[in-house]
């Protein structure tokens, strides 16, 4: 970490490259005092809290092209030649999106940055769907744009189960680490430009949460446009609009926009899995993250300030 003003800020230790990653785009990302970094593993919230910002930072304004707008800035597709431009002519306040750990960021000072956490169980089950129903142009575009570091990306399995096992086993194969992920970021949770959130929180209270949101943005939210966020973040609103939220408008998977939002439920896992399953990932999940950050990952804020 740098030291700046006292305070020990994230320094940039390495670069993440596979079929989706290219994370040197943000070694010449300029950044602007009032940008807005969304983070997550995968699959826990991401596109959910796109639109929450957006709505933040636009007053509430509907049919928002959000996608457009809040681009995965370390994706390959498209290469940071055509993104940055793209990001760089942007007037508005902008909110970006990232799937890295902490080590492999440029860390701005000035920046904000939301971190959503989601069990890891719940992750996969999303993840599966993802994958599963990807298209053709899908695993093209990941696999032979010229760039790609490391194997391609293959087929799921037919079974969710099978999924989540080989995931386990091999540290969120075939996508990413996954523990890596949460634990930098949960390393640096109490700096003054981070806010964690949590996606079972954001179900429990999304009205509250966005309060929260909009504090640590420095947004004003009044009653009005704490009524069209709540609307217009909606799971019924945001499946029925997925063309404006999701990237693409949805050309990368079967059924289009609406398979990528799916089903925004938790616990899909529990009648699948074994106990036999359920204890490896609890346990793995202590012995990478410790006892405090596996705890909030399998339950949120909310659920723990309620069992206390």
């Amino acid at each position: 970490m740098s030291e700046r003003n006292d305070i020990q800020w994230p320094a940039k230790t390495r670069e993440m490259h596979n079929h989706h990653f290219d994370s040197t785009i943000w070694n010449d990302f300029r950044f602007r005092d009032d940008d807005v970094v969304i983070s997550t593993y995968a699959k826990s919230g991401t596109t959910w809290m796109q639109q929450i910002v957006s709505q933040l930072i636009f007053d509430g304004e509907e049919g928002l092209p959000v996608a457009e707008m809040s681009p995965w800035m370390d994706l390959r597709i498209p290469p940071k030649e055509v993104k940055l431009p793209e990001v760089e002519a942007q007037t508005h306040r902008r909110f970006l999106k990232t799937h890295l750990p902490v080590d492999a960021l440029v860390f701005s000072p000035q920046a904000k940055y939301i971190y959503i956490g989601r069990d890891g169980r719940d992750v996969v089950w999303s993840m599966y769907n993802h994958h599963a129903n990807a298209n053709g142009l899908w695993y093209e575009a990941l696999n032979d744009t010229p760039g790609r570091v490391g194997p391609p990306i293959g087929k799921p399995p037919e079974s969710p189960v099978e999924y989540f096992r080989t995931w386990l086993e091999h540290d969120g194969h075939p996508f990413w680490p996954f523990w890596d992920n949460v634990r930098t970021w949960w390393a640096i949770r109490k700096l003054p430009n981070v806010l964690f959130v949590h996606f079972a929180d954001l179900k429990q209270d999304m009205q509250g949460e966005i309060r929260r949101i909009a504090s640590f943005l420095d947004i004003e939210a009044d009653e009005a446009l704490m009524a069209r966020s709540v609307e217009h973040c909606s799971f019924d609103y945001m499946k029925r609009n997925a063309g404006r939220c999701v990237p693409l408008a949805g050309a990368f998977w079967e059924g289009g926009p609406g398979t990528f939002i799916h089903k925004g439920t938790n616990g899909r896992w529990r009648d699948l899995l074994t106990t036999e399953d359920v204890t490896r990932y609890e346990r793995r999940a202590r012995t990478e993250l410790g006892d405090d950050c596996a705890a909030w990952l399998a339950k949120g804020r909310l659920e723990q300030r309620a069992a206390a």
